[in-house]
Order: C-alpha cells, then structure tokens, then sequence
C-alpha cells in the first residue's frame, strides 16, 4: 500500500531506494545530501530487506563498489555533491565502459573548488557529457520536487538496466533540503540471484554449464574491437534519443516567449511565466526532465512558434548551450543565472526576460 509522508527530498531518495528493492548502497557523506546515507542507516534496511548500505572510506571507494555490485546484476547506487562526485568520474567511465547499470545521485552544491553548501546547477556540463574520460554519456534526471526525488530512483534503475549503461538522478541542494509530500510506493521484494541469472544473462553470477564465463571489463586492446564497441555505445545513446526523451511544457501551447529550465530553476520560472502573463506577456516554460538525452527536438519545434528564449539556471550558463544548438539560430536565445548558492527569484526572471526580449 502506498504511504503519504512529509520528508525532505534527500530522505526520500533513500525511501525510495529501500521500497524500490535496491540491493546495495555505497557513499561518503557530504553536505548537502548526508541525509541519504543518514537516512538509509537510521532505517536499518539490511534488518527488512536484505539491503547493504555501507559507508565507504571514500568516494573513489564507494564508485569501485558499485562496479562489483553491478557486476554481479545488482541493483547498487550511491549518491553525493558536487566535488565527490568529481572524484567518482573515472570509475563513472569504467562503469559505463564495462555497460554496468547503477544509479548515481548528485545533489549539486555550488562550485568551483570545495565552493558553498548552498544549491547550485552548475554541475550540468560535467553530467551530460559523461564527466570522465571518453565517448561515453550517462542518462541524467533532473527532479524538481520531493515526489520526483523519490519517483527517479524507480526511472533510473529502469532506464539504467535498460540500456546497460549508469544513470544520474540530478538534483541540488534546494531540492535535497526541501520538505514536501510525498507518495511512497509499497515495498517492493528484493531480485533472487537466480532470477537475476535469469533476467540478466550478462551478469557475473556464477558459471552454469550452458554458457561461457561472463567477463565484464573496459579493457579492449584491439583498436578495431574497441572502435566496434564504441560504435555499438553510440547506438546506444541514439536509441535513448528515440525512445526516452521526457520533458514537461507549461503554458507552451500560445507563448510568444519561452523559459527553458529544470529542476529547482523549473519551479521558480512556473511563477514567472504566470507574472509575466499577468503583464500580458505570453511566456511558456519548457522543463527538460531528461538532460540526457536531452529533449532537442522538441525545442526546435517550439523554436518555429516563439520570439526568444531564455535558459534560466543557477549556473553561469550551461544548459543554454544544449538550447542553442538545438535551435540552431532559428530563435534569439539568452541565459539568465545566479551563482555560488544565490537563488534567483521569479520577478528577476521576469526582469531578464524583459531586459533581453522587449526592452532597447
């Protein structure tokens, strides 16, 4: 039965995580998200479900972790901010080389260095395009509520497994550290060893006699080997283009002017579009709630109906880059954004919006 609770978005990650059935959580703690880890160990899973939640010694131990759970078929995560998630980056590519589901949690801190403990979005660049070294991209969700914290963990996992390759729930420290409603789903049973054979035959769950061992690694050698695997991952990606781009669209249907923005930023720009039409300015909002892949297309469609658009984020502009080369100059396009953990508030969007579209 599902369960309604008020929680921060932290703890409901990890909520979610226990009743979605996760086998293994591996972290460090680090502000803003500590609450995960503090969460799943005040909740004691391993005593319901059989869950291992385990505090590693370091980031760069918690990342090699989840290699040898995913390894093994099972369904491990792990979740930090901003400058952990950095140290994670070469085990990321390892991960995604060796086509290894997993879940990884970023809830963003502002930057560069050590930086703030205040919300930032300025680690948008390093997600979507993978963050380590290589032809690699990890599929990235950027929740902007309590109840999508909880929700991405189910969509992540799905996806990740899916496409054998890690998934990124990217959130920040708003989100992390706001307290909303949430629906929690019911309990969901654990995945025996033999019916994770069963399911994911590429899984190093033991040798049976009809089939060859299962080798997992990122090591090929063999230039053109590798350049065949390299194109196989390409494939890959450009299947998710396909089939799992997901966006959402506010008071798009007759804007003149659009918002594009996600996850904390998404919901202030809900209130600037409604100040703006209030003005009689016809303003939208285009939420991108996959990252990667990014929602491209749709942005060029909506680039034939509207004036300008403005990417607002808490960053010094990196999501209007993937905007711009999805409208390909069909549209003036502008970037509005704060940084160093200062949020930005609805009226200075409205100002931005002004400022760059209907003023001078």
């Amino acid at each position: 039965m599902s369960e309604l609770r008020l929680m921060k978005g932290n703890e409901a990650i990890a909520e979610a995580a226990i009743r979605y059935g996760v086998d293994g959580y591996f972290g460090y703690p680090i502000t803003p998200q500590s609450e995960v880890m503090e969460t799943l160990m005040d909740l004691r899973p391993w005593e319901s479900t059989g869950m291992v939640v385990l505090q590693a010694e370091s980031e760069i131990a918690s990342i090699n972790m989840m290699y040898g759970g995913a390894g093994c078929g099972k369904k491990v995560m792990t979740s930090s901010s901003s400058p952990g998630i950095s140290l994670m980056q070469e085990g990321l590519s390892y991960l995604a080389g060796a086509e290894l589901p997993c879940v990884v949690v970023n809830v963003v801190r502002g930057g560069p260095g050590l930086g703030t403990i205040q919300p930032a979005q300025s680690d948008y660049a390093q997600a979507v395009n993978g963050g380590g070294h290589g032809d690699y991209n990890l599929i990235v969700l950027a929740p902007s509520s309590v109840q999508e914290m909880a929700d991405f963990v189910e969509l992540a996992f799905e996806l990740a497994f899916k496409y054998r390759n890690p998934a990124m729930i990217l959130s920040d420290g708003m989100i992390g550290q706001m307290m909303e409603k949430v629906e929690l789903k019911p309990q969901k049973t654990r995945m025996s060893n033999e019916e994770i054979a069963e399911k994911y035959p590429w899984a190093t769950t033991g040798k049976p006699s009809s089939r060859e061992r299962n080798i997992i690694t990122s090591v090929e050698l063999d230039p053109y080997a590798f350049e065949r695997f390299n194109n196989k991952v390409q494939a890959k990606y450009k299947q998710m283009h396909k089939e799992d781009v997901r966006f959402e669209q506010f008071q798009c249907e007759d804007a003149e002017y659009l918002l594009v923005a996600y996850g904390s930023s998404a919901r202030i720009c809900q209130k600037s579009v409604q100040l703006l039409r209030e003005k009689g300015i016809k303003a939208g909002l285009l939420r991108p709630i996959t990252l990667f892949p990014f929602p491209g297309v749709e942005l060029e469609k909506l680039a034939g109906q509207v004036k300008g658009m403005l990417a607002v984020e808490l960053s010094a502009g990196q999501l209007v880059r993937d905007v711009r080369l999805a409208v390909n100059g069909k549209v003036p396009v502008e970037h509005f954004g704060r940084m160093g953990g200062v949020i930005h508030s609805p009226e200075e969007v409205v100002e931005a919006l002004e400022k760059n579209f209907l003023k001078g």
